[in-house]
């Protein structure tokens, strides 16, 4: 919804109409360059790179009580545990805790239809991965 002079509201449902119903050409362009400039041996160092961070994420659920993953990513950068041992199944109430507690984002798997799951993205640095990896853990073992 947009609450705006009529003339700026038109403008707004043009551009949202590009962006949403198709790739827009700014993004094609960059899809073409990606697949077209840049080097075999750069996305297969970044394959190995997103491995070791999806494998350091999955080890370090495996430590954690009650948290199992029925279904490791192979494809994706994100890894939905099962949760659902904790708040009843309640993901979306563990994530909102686990932000006001330890200011950490997960989000709910019930967003992705995946209730009980919470979605963790590892498209970051190691750092930041072993910094939530610590925090989840902390949190999850105080309850």
């Amino acid at each position: 919804y947009l609450a705006a002079p009529e003339r700026f509201a038109k403008a707004t449902s043009v551009l949202q109409g590009q962006i949403t119903s198709c790739a827009s050409s700014v993004s094609q362009a960059a899809g073409v360059s990606a697949l077209n400039d840049v080097d075999d041996s750069w996305l297969e160092n970044n394959v190995v790179i997103m491995k070791e961070k999806r494998d350091y994420v999955l080890q370090e659920l495996a430590k954690m009580d009650g948290v199992s993953v029925s279904v490791p990513p192979n494809g994706a950068f994100y890894v939905l545990p099962d949760v659902s041992k904790y708040y009843n199944g309640d993901d979306t109430q563990l994530c909102l805790d686990l932000l006001k507690e330890k200011k950490l984002a997960l989000v709910p798997g019930e967003s992705f239809g995946a209730p009980g799951t919470v979605r963790i993205s590892y498209a970051t640095s190691m750092e930041e991965l072993q910094t939530a990896m610590t925090k989840l853990r902390e949190f999850l073992e105080s309850l």
